[in-house]
């Protein structure tokens, strides 16, 4: 059975570089008929709220990235307990007490004399006595995992063949002095108990895997497959991270990006597929193959949300937006006559409020200086809604007769002091739609 998991942290607003990872592992186990855990690591007392938890599940039910089960790591504390006791007694778990001063000036001194900034193991040689004296001078010991220090290899999903050398990376620190467990640990023991079989997230975290992959072992399970997509840089290639405060998910539904375009540019955003809308997380499914996805940071740019948008809201069936409809005041006879005209000229589905208030209230005209004398004799041909399918036709045809203009010089003039814009629908639709014509004020 293929299991995946999204282990967002909730100690804020999930955004399109987090989307990517939860959607990459989504896809996975939607295409085999899997299971997708969402799983909230919130051992971060201090950091994590329930408002970013509550936020993170709405702005995924928001793009449909329904989960099969919610677990949080806050929930399972004894049992990190109980992992790291029998690390302990296997040997590959120790104690340390270095400050972080302490550490800094280590690491300094590895690097002026040219060799690797690793830590040096002073832990495991402490007697009983060594840790009971720093215990005595008010220092609080943490917990280091003892690597084997050997070549630690996967082939990733993305990435291929990844080969590194353990004794160059430092015994990763697995619980705090104030017994906080942190995020290597945490995962790695979720990852084993959970049957996760499957694991993509950002390349910044490949020397983590390899940690990762050495803890489970010690753990007694074997590790899942990993896979480690591209990151993410601004339009011109400027470090995103900087910019993701604009770039939540939050601020996108709230600015009226639609749900699939935001699913479907991020499912194709740097593979060999062209990024075109898909209205369905099946379809999306169906056609993703993470050995597609290159190494090389991804270029995203928000304003391609905008032309997928437009598509994405255009395709609506009616029955869709019937309710948003009803809410601008439209009349139930016309809703459906307003949807068909006013959704190919629209790219957020709020612009509907807009092209109502044109319909419903008049629009404020607009008109040329040359065309001034032209509108006011072309506006005393035109009778009072309502109006009919045939009534541009009729109204047009009268105009042409009386003034002799024909062509753009006849209709734009008109379409302009009926409407206020110079483009927008079929007038022949628009007409039947239009309850106030201010042109005539």
């Amino acid at each position: 059975m293929t299991t995946t998991r999204f282990a967002p942290s909730p100690t804020g607003h999930i955004h399109v570089g987090n989307l990517r990872t939860a959607l990459m592992n989504y896809l996975i186990a939607r295409k085999a008929g899997g299971t997708f855990i969402l799983r909230l690591d919130d051992t971060d007392r201090e950091r994590s709220k329930q408002e970013y938890a509550d936020g993170i599940q709405r702005d995924l039910e928001w793009l449909g990235l329904t989960w099969d089960r919610i677990e949080r790591q806050s929930d399972r504390l004894d049992r990190y307990a109980e992992a790291a006791q029998g690390l302990r007694e296997a040997g590959r778990l120790y104690e340390v007490f270095e400050t972080p001063t302490e550490l800094d000036l280590k690491r300094k001194k590895q690097l002026n004399m040219g060799k690797p900034p690793v830590y040096d193991r002073a832990g495991l040689k402490l007697s009983a006595e060594d840790k009971d004296r720093l215990r005595a001078e008010g220092r609080d010991g943490y917990w280091r995992f003892l690597l084997d220090q050997e070549r630690i290899e996967w082939t990733d999903g993305i990435l291929g063949d990844i080969s590194i050398d353990a004794a160059s990376v430092s015994d990763p620190v697995l619980i705090r002095a104030d017994g906080q467990v942190l995020y290597t640990f945490a995962s790695s023991v979720d990852d084993a108990d959970m049957a996760v079989t499957h694991i993509v997230r950002g390349a910044d975290h490949v020397t983590n895997t390899a940690t990762q992959i050495q803890i489970i072992r010690a753990l007694g399970s074997e590790p899942p497959a990993f896979a480690h997509h591209s990151l993410l840089t601004g339009a011109q290639g400027e470090e995103l991270s900087k910019r993701l405060g604009v770039l939540a998910i939050k601020d996108l539904r709230e600015n009226g990006v639609a749900p699939e375009a935001l699913l479907s540019l991020m499912a194709r955003l740097g593979s060999s597929q062209p990024v075109e809308l898909r209205m369905s997380l099946d379809e999306l499914a169906e056609g993703f193959e993470l050995s597609q996805f290159g190494a090389s940071p991804t270029k995203f740019d928000a304003e391609d949300l905008w032309p997928l948008t437009r598509e994405a809201n255009q395709a609506r069936p009616f029955a869709e937006v019937k309710d948003r409809i009803a809410a601008l005041g439209v009349p139930d006879a016309l809703a459906e006559r307003f949807w068909r005209v006013a959704s190919q000229n629209i790219t957020k589905l709020d612009d509907l409020a807009g092209w109502w208030e044109i319909f419903s209230e008049g629009a404020e005209p607009q008109v040329d200086a040359e065309d001034a004398d032209f509108i006011a004799e072309a506006m005393k041909l035109l009778p009072p809604p309502p109006y009919t399918e045939t009534s541009w036709g009729e109204f047009t045809n009268a105009v042409k007769a009386a003034t002799g203009r024909k062509g753009k010089g006849l209709f734009m003039p008109l379409r302009k002091a009926l409407t206020g814009q110079p483009h927008g629908p079929d007038m022949s639709e628009v007409m039947p739609l239009l309850q106030v014509v201010r042109a005539r004020t």
